[in-house]
């Protein structure tokens, strides 16, 4: 940590946000004048990761509620684990969970971390896949009252193609990790960026360039 706080949110920003190993980003800052080894950039990612996405929660404009859920399977030490997903009639991304199984518990702690965030607002309709654990865990989240009793859940694939093209740029970004190697690790990882996209779409301003560069200083109090 002894190199310049710009130089570290600049290495951390591109991981997150471009399809690029540690390596790249080592050899680009060689280009540079700056010698950093891929782990200490690997070791920034880490730790300001979930920094920037706990910051950013004020910031995020909020999303519809016409929720489009999905999941999509990420590969950790080769095994399949799930990140479930969300997004808003128009394309908002709402909320994100990384689990270990793809089930009815990994569901509903999906929709509760969803609904316990700020910027989201209670969903009028839910539309999914037809995969049963998901419809089980939204009925049991109806009768316990953490849904409205007025939700519509539709079951409609065609109608999740906005979520499943949305699935594209995460694992656009995380095809050049070659997989990760710990469950924490990829936690870390994936919630930065997420953050990066939702930024990229114009939910925390404008979605250009000099805005991102400056909201992430800001979050992170650097001039």
């Amino acid at each position: 940590k002894h190199f310049e706080s710009d130089i570290i949110l600049l290495c951390v920003r591109w991981y997150l946000k471009y399809p690029l190993s540690y390596r790249n980003l080592s050899d680009m800052m060689k280009e540079r004048g700056l010698s950093v080894s891929h782990t200490t950039i690997l070791r920034w990612v880490q730790e300001y990761s979930p920094i920037m996405c706990q910051k950013i929660k004020k910031h995020i404009s909020p999303t519809g509620d016409s929720w489009r859920m999905d999941e999509t399977y990420l590969k950790i030490r080769g095994v399949d684990h799930y990140l479930y997903r969300a997004v808003d009639s128009h394309g908002a991304t709402i909320d994100f969970w990384l689990s270990k199984h793809r089930d009815k518990a990994s569901a509903k702690r999906f929709f509760s971390k969803a609904l316990g965030a700020c910027h989201n607002s209670m969903p009028r309709v839910i539309t999914t896949d037809k995969y049963p654990a998901t419809a089980v865990a939204i009925q049991e989240h109806l009768y316990g009252g953490l849904f409205s009793c007025h939700l519509q859940h539709r079951m409609t694939k065609y109608l999740n193609n906005i979520v499943e093209q949305d699935h594209r740029f995460i694992k656009k970004i995380v095809q050049p990790m070659m997989g990760f190697h710990s469950y924490k690790s990829a936690c870390a990882t994936l919630s930065g960026i997420e953050v990066m996209h939702m930024i990229h779409k114009g939910q925390a301003g404008k979605p250009d360039v000099i805005s991102e560069i400056k909201l992430i200083n800001r979050l992170f109090g650097v001039a």
